[in-house]
């Protein structure tokens, strides 16, 4: 008589052994997707960059449409739109940097020093780097100047990879309408509604995310931009405008601002002037994660800060900077999908004749 396996082992041993072979299939299926973003990144990075976009300023494009706009030409003034503000802040914040750009870095330099002398790097000063500068710059000269043509084709890519994902958004934007139905003709007939509602979770989530965020990050902002005003801290506007871009990478981009921002301070003003913009960046991090994340993001998906630093993480390793900020807010694109799922196939009675709702 042949024995089965499943009737060896005990209950308990085949819903690890279940459990083990999802991890096995997930995380396969979790590196071919990786590998594919990072192999077709020149691609895939518009259309990441397009939907954050199209999430940002979907309202805005609904409310054109509920004005009796056309299609085409509310898509059209948002993208018109886009350019203007993003155009005007990156005006903004490129000259509020390049005008105190020299300040914040000598300050920054002194703080240096002062830390070293303080706490004894001997050997390690600034000054000695700076005595052997000529030296190094003669020495790696051909480096630099490839870094340099590196860097413009750098830019020229960035510059290519924004005015696609520009294109992109305002065909995300006009035809929004259609992706339901799209969804819905390459799903299988009896997942369409499944996959629609996923997407819609999907979308929503970052949608919250990229509004709350925007709105968190400008609060941070201003907060701190009149704080270090009032302290007179060289460079506020440079430094606000530093916190309203990190504020778009959860905790560790506020953090490095925020570190910045203190050490100009300390060693512009003193150790007095130091601490109480101290207290200013920790005052507006205390207000941001007990009143605007809760308030503001109270519809979004919420995550644990842990499950924020490692995707973080993940996607610095990934694709560096790009990689931190989109990292958030496919993370909760996925947290979207899981609880879409959960909702329809997680809370019914598993009893002989029962069926899952929504089928």
């Amino acid at each position: 008589m042949q024995i089965s396996p499943s009737s060896v082992l005990p209950e308990s041993a085949r819903r690890l052994a279940a459990w083990c072979g999802v991890v096995l299939v997930i995380a396969g299926v979790g590196a071919v997707a990786i590998w594919l973003v990072v192999t077709f990144k020149t691609a895939v990075t518009p259309v990441l960059l397009a939907t954050l976009g199209t999430a940002l300023l979907g309202p805005l494009y609904r409310r054109l449409v509920g004005l009796r706009l056309n299609r085409s030409l509310a898509a059209g003034l948002t993208c018109v739109a886009v350019v203007a503000v993003v155009g005007g802040a990156g005006y903004i914040v490129v000259s509020a940097l390049v005008d105190n750009g020299d300040q914040i870095m000598t300050s920054l330099r002194q703080a240096a020093r002062d830390m070293a002398r303080h706490f004894g790097a001997a050997g390690t000063s600034l000054d000695d780097l700076a005595k052997n500068g000529k030296e190094l710059l003669g020495k790696f000269g051909a480096t630099a100047a490839s870094g340099v043509l590196t860097g413009i084709s750098v830019v020229g890519e960035l510059i290519a990879t924004a005015v696609l994902a520009l294109l992109l958004m305002f065909f995300f934007l006009r035809d929004s309408e259609r992706a339901a139905d799209a969804l819905r003709t390459f799903a299988p007939h009896t997942t369409g509604e499944t996959v629609e509602a996923m997407a819609r979770r999907a979308f929503g989530a970052v949608e919250g995310f990229m509004r709350g965020t925007t709105v968190i990050a400008l609060i941070d902002a201003i907060c701190i931009t009149v704080g270090l005003l009032i302290l007179r801290v060289p460079g506020a506007i440079g430094l606000g405008a530093l916190v309203f871009v990190g504020a778009y990478i959860p905790y560790l981009g506020a953090f490095i601002s925020g570190t910045v921002a203190v050490l100009v301070a300390l060693a512009d003003r003193g150790w007095v002037i130091g601490l109480w913009a101290l207290g200013v960046v920790l005052a507006v991090q205390v207000l941001e994660g007990h009143v605007l994340q809760p308030m503001i993001q109270s519809r979004t998906v919420q995550m644990h800060p842990a499950v924020v630093i490692l995707a973080i993480t993940a996607g610095a390793s990934v694709a560096g900077i790009l990689g931190m900020l989109l990292a958030v807010p496919l993370t909760a694109a996925a947290f979207g999908v899981l609880s879409e799922l959960r909702d329809r196939y997680g809370h019914y009675d598993e009893a002989p004749g029962s069926v899952p709702p929504h089928s």
